[in-house]
């Protein structure tokens, strides 16, 4: 959906409906932000559950825009943990191997900190190092997504890269609202497409447009 504002198509007409039948129609904004904002704060109304349906596009939009193959990307990456699993191999490997990542840090969550403030769910999660990272300490901010992950106070991945915590034995993914204390992780990063990295791109999905003043800390250099 970002990768559409990056392009500078029509943000709007957007539906909005919740789980009650409270439904809504953005017709105009200004700017992607404003709807942004205008569609986040009809969430938030909503008991910040909501399904959105953003502006139509054409074929040659998607072409262009679009982030190709991201569906079957997922669907790839799912296909290949379940066989890892069936043929009792390593499922966080499977992972990487299938999205071309890198494991950058293995560990059990010691600490999160979490808060829901303006319709995001902000905070940092704790890792301690186990195996080749036993003493070492990892730091994961989020908001909502993971943002930044530091090292020993060293920034070893930023968004718009893809900042990936599995769980260490099955591989399924664990997300910002469902960290907790005692889970053995795996924490891996992915390359983000090429669009996120433009200059518009770091504009909207960059660590700048996220409040941190840093620059793009790719973790599979």
């Amino acid at each position: 959906m970002t990768s559409f504002a990056i392009g500078g198509l029509q943000p709007w007409p957007l539906a909005l409906v919740d789980p009650r039948g409270v439904e809504a129609i953005v017709t105009h904004v200004p700017t992607w932000k404003w709807m942004e904002r205008a569609s986040r704060a009809l969430t938030i109304e909503t008991g910040s559950m909501a399904a959105t349906c953003k502006a139509p596009r054409t074929g040659t939009e998607v072409k262009r825009w679009g982030v190709a193959n991201s569906m079957s990307f997922a669907i790839q990456i799912g296909a290949r943990v379940r066989q890892a699993r069936v043929e009792h191999e390593d499922p966080v490997e499977a992972v990487c191997s299938a999205a071309k990542g890198r494991m950058i840090f293995t560990g059990k969550i010691v600490d999160v900190d979490r808060r829901t403030t303006g319709g995001f769910l902000r905070g940092v999660a704790k890792l301690s190092g186990l195996d080749e990272y036993a003493g070492c300490q990892v730091e994961l901010e989020f908001q909502n997504e993971w943002l930044v992950a530091r090292l020993d106070n060293e920034v070893i991945a930023t968004v718009p890269h893809l900042i990936c915590l599995l769980d260490a034995t099955s591989g399924e993914a664990i997300g910002t609202e469902t960290a907790r204390y005692g889970q053995r992780v795996a924490l891996i990063g992915i390359t983000a497409p090429p669009l996120f990295l433009s200059p518009t791109g770091l504009d909207y999905v960059g660590p700048r447009a996220m409040g941190y003043d840093l620059d793009p800390v790719d973790p599979c250099p």
